[in-house]
């Protein structure tokens, strides 16, 4: 993520404060086809995808709402024919934009008309280290020789360039080789970021889940090389959601930084927040973003602390942690309402620390790559 100032938060008793970052997911189609993706199993298809017009008068709509700083994403965004007018129309509202991309489809020339119309940085997801494991992970040959290039693409650019990876089983071993690849690259910053299971993260969990020994063994790397490195890249550790018995805040607080648009202009508060049943997940064809912000019951819903009960109502962390995430407390309990059994204080912590505890699988499943079609949809 790049560096900005963020404004500070609305003191207004009335009105909830003002969001400073965007999630544009401006499609699902995506090249590569990693497991652990957070996408939801029910793509969005390109038909129903917002217009070059809608997203153009979104970025301005964010502008004047607060937005500083809108994370291009998807799927992936260099599949958008017209990804440069959507920048030019976030640069003209004074939003720093960021790319998220997994490289594929960036040349000289792409990047150039990106650069011309106001891209201001960079961030290339890398699977693995080794370009086999790479790939296999990805579900798409070649598609670690695209990141290189990618890569000394945007270096040569002249564009910050951060490096993402989420981490899983199968590449929490090779944390040390993932940083030498980001020095290699000349990358600005490292994301290592613990698999978070939502979406076909959740589904192929029995795949992913690591080894308690290889987080601890992953964790010891990233701080011997944030003492080597620094001064040079910032090196980002986010920890796991399943292992230290902390419940993460919910996104800063449930509709008080951010918000996520998805690639058919539904608004949710969070990327994960359209698994959760009876949202009523408003959408910008329909409603502006200040009125979705403002007055709607999906951003309403779990703001402040009022709608909490159980451990997280008398909590003196609730202002910190939010009762934990929202997504998750459904995901495992099939109630968005309930603390987050990441949460040690959570009367369903056990449904967390059984997986824990029994480690993952000797002969895990094999993946259920992300494709449109790959799971069959309930009727």
């Amino acid at each position: 993520m790049a560096h900005v100032t963020v404004p500070q938060a609305s003191t207004d008793p009335v009105r909830p404060p003002r969001p400073w970052a965007l999630l544009a997911e401006l499609t699902h189609a995506c090249p590569l086809h990693c497991p652990y993706c957070s996408n939801p199993l029910e793509l969005k298809r390109r038909s129903g995808e917002l217009s070059t017009e809608e997203w153009t008068d979104l970025m301005r709509q964010a502008g004047a709402l607060g937005v500083v700083q809108a994370h291009l994403s998807g799927g992936e965004p260099l599949l958008r024919p017209d990804l440069e007018q959507i920048v030019a129309a976030a640069a003209s509202a004074e939003i720093y934009t960021q790319l998220v991309t997994s490289g594929t489809g960036l040349d000289e020339a792409r990047l150039g008309a990106l650069c011309a119309a106001g891209l201001r940085s960079v961030q290339l997801s890398v699977q693995h280290a080794d370009a086999q494991a790479n790939d296999r992970i990805a579900g798409r040959p070649s598609s670690f020789a695209a990141k290189e290039r990618a890569a000394a693409l945007v270096r040569g650019s002249g564009l910050p360039l951060g490096l993402n990876v989420v981490l899983h089983r199968d590449n929490l071993d090779a944390v040390d080789a993932l940083i030498e690849l980001g020095v290699a690259w000349g990358v600005d910053r490292i994301e290592l970021a613990n698999a978070q299971f939502y979406g076909w993260g959740l589904l192929n969990r029995a795949a992913l889940l690591p080894a308690h020994d290889q987080l601890v063994r992953a964790r010891e790397t990233v701080e011997r090389r944030r003492k080597q490195l620094a001064g040079r890249l910032d090196l980002v550790w986010v920890v796991p959601d399943y292992f230290d018995g902390v419940a993460k805040p919910c996104m800063g607080g449930w509709g008080s930084v951010s918000l996520t648009v998805a690639p058919d202009g539904t608004v949710l508060p969070c990327p994960a927040a359209a698994s959760l049943p009876g949202l009523d997940a408003p959408n910008v064809r329909d409603r502006s973003l200040a009125w979705i912000w403002d007055h709607s019951a999906a951003f309403n819903r779990f703001r402040g602390t009022d709608w909490m009960s159980g451990p997280c109502g008398g909590c003196p962390r609730r202002e910190e942690d939010f009762g934990g995430c929202r997504c998750q407390a459904y995901a495992l309990t099939g109630d968005a309402a309930r603390t987050d059994p990441a949460c040690g204080l959570s009367p369903d912590h056990h449904l967390v620390r059984t997986l824990v505890d029994q480690g993952p699988a000797q002969d895990p499943p094999p993946y259920v790559y992300r494709r449109p079609g790959a799971v069959p949809q309930a009727h």
